[in-house]
């Protein structure tokens, strides 16, 4: 049987990890769980923006049983390196070396680009205002080396580089 793996997208808010995360699920398959930062924080646990210790509880969990019980877990979402270091220990712990992960890295013009246009589709918007509070430059990860999304790439491009690198996995 092959072992369990991991795909996490992660960057700032607004970059289209949401967007790439479903075509993702949708391009690998049956037993893909799809875990979204923001629907467990938002939806889920109704916390409030800045309270990580319930939502990393639930995200451990969650991850926990995507490794026992599908072939591949996507987790996505801002999932600041500081505020989830538990959830990645916890993930290299699981997964060891089927792990894949990619940091959104677009500049914040960009980002309030794509947010913009997330808004004509969407009754959930961020503003600006909220976008410069929580952006995190190059907020990379020591534990997980992190593939780089660049602006250039859409999400066609993303799905078919993810997808790739998966099959390429043992």
């Amino acid at each position: 049987m092959n072992k369990p793996k991991i795909i996490i997208l992660r960057g700032n808010s607004g970059s289209g990890k949401s967007t790439v995360a479903n075509a993702l699920q949708i391009k690998i398959g049956h037993e893909t769980l799809l875990i979204s930062q923001d629907n467990v924080r938002r939806e889920m646990l109704w916390a409030r923006s800045g309270e990580h210790k319930s939502s990393v509880k639930l995200l451990k969990n969650l991850v926990t049983f995507g490794h026992n019980n599908c072939k591949v877990t996507i987790l996505e979402g801002i999932l600041s390196t500081v505020s989830h270091a538990e959830l990645f220990e916890e993930i290299v712990l699981l997964f060891e070396k089927q792990i894949l992960a990619y940091y959104f890295d677009l500049s914040f013009e960009e980002t309030l680009r794509r947010n913009k246009q997330k808004k004509k589709l969407k009754s959930h918007n961020i503003s600006e205002q909220e976008m410069k509070k929580w952006w995190r430059d190059k907020d990379l990860l020591t534990s997980i080396n992190e593939k780089i999304i660049n602006e250039e790439m859409n999400c066609d491009d993303i799905v078919s580089r993810i997808n790739d690198d998966l099959l390429k996995m043992t």
